[in-house]
C-alpha cells in the first residue's frame, strides 16, 4: 500500500470521528485523488486534514469542511447541483461522484482552465464549467436542486435563492471577510418559503463580484 493510500485511510477515519457519517460522502472523498488538485509542492500533504494554498491566492478547503458541506447538502444521484467557486476543482469532483450533474462557476481564468483540464484527465464527464461571476449564478441552467458556495458572502445572495428549486438546499459560508463566518443551510419548501439554519463556524476567502483581473 503506497503512502497516499495509507494517508487516505487515516483521513477517512478522522472524518468519521469528526461526525461525517454519510457513507456515500466518505466513499466519494476516498475515490477522488486530492493530490491531483493541489500544487506539486504540497502533494505530500494532500491527505492531511488542512486547507492548502492553490494558485491565484485561493485555497483548497480542509477535507473536513468539504465533507461537512457535502453531507449537509444531502446529495443524491437525481440531483442537479450548482457550485459557486470551482477553485481547484476538488469539491466539484467529490460532488460528481454523488450527483447527476454539477455546474461550476469560477472567476479566475487560470483556475478555471486548470480545473477543466484536470476533469478531462480524470475522465469526469458530468461537470460543466463556466468562467463567470458566481454572484449571478447560472440562470440559463436554473433551477438547481442543490447549490453550494465555496467563498463567503456578506449575506445570502438573493439571486442564488431565486435559482434554487422548490425542495432545494443551498449550503454557503456567510459573514464578513475579516469577521465571524458561519456555514448556513438554506432550504426552500414546496411553497417557495425559505428557512435558514446557522451551522459550523468557518473561515473562507470572500465571494467577490465580477471576473478576476490576472497578470
Amino acid at each position: 500500500m503506497n503512502d497516499n493510500a495509507t494517508q487516505k485511510i487515516r483521513l477517512i477515519m478522522e472524518l468519521r470521528r469528526q461526525g461525517i457519517v454519510d457513507t456515500d460522502v466518505l466513499s466519494a472523498i476516498e475515490r477522488v485523488p486530492r493530490e491531483q488538485f493541489v500544487p506539486p509542492t504540497f502533494r505530500d500533504r494532500a491527505y492531511e486534514n488542512i486547507a492548502l494554498p492553490i494558485h491565484s491566492g485561493q485555497t483548497i478547503s480542509q477535507p473536513y469542511v468539504v465533507a461537512y458541506m457535502t453531507q449537509q447538502l444531502q446529495p443524491d444521484p437525481r440531483r442537479k447541483v450548482l457550485e459557486i467557486g470551482t477553485g481547484s476543482g476538488y469539491q466539484a469532483a467529490v460532488l460528481s461522484k454523488l450527483c447527476r450533474r454539477v455546474y461550476s462557476i469560477e472567476r479566475y481564468r487560470s483556475l478555471h482552465n486548470t480545473a477543466v483540464k484536470l476533469f478531462e484527465e480524470l475522465k469526469i464527464s458530468n461537470i460543466t464549467t463556466k468562467l463567470g461571476d458566481g454572484n449571478k449564478g447560472w440562470p440559463e441552467q436554473a433551477p438547481f436542486d442543490r447549490i453550494i458556495v465555496t467563498a463567503a458572502a456578506p449575506k445570502i445572495p438573493e439571486c442564488l435563492v431565486d435559482q434554487l428549486n422548490e425542495g432545494g438546499i443551498m449550503i454557503l459560508p456567510v459573514g464578513p471577510d475579516l469577521g465571524n463566518q458561519h456555514i448556513i443551510r438554506v432550504e426552500k419548501d414546496a411553497s417557495g418559503s425559505v428557512t435558514e439554519t446557522e451551522l459550523l463556524a468557518v473561515r473562507f476567502v470572500p465571494l467577490v463580484q465580477g471576473l478576476a483581473i490576472e497578470s
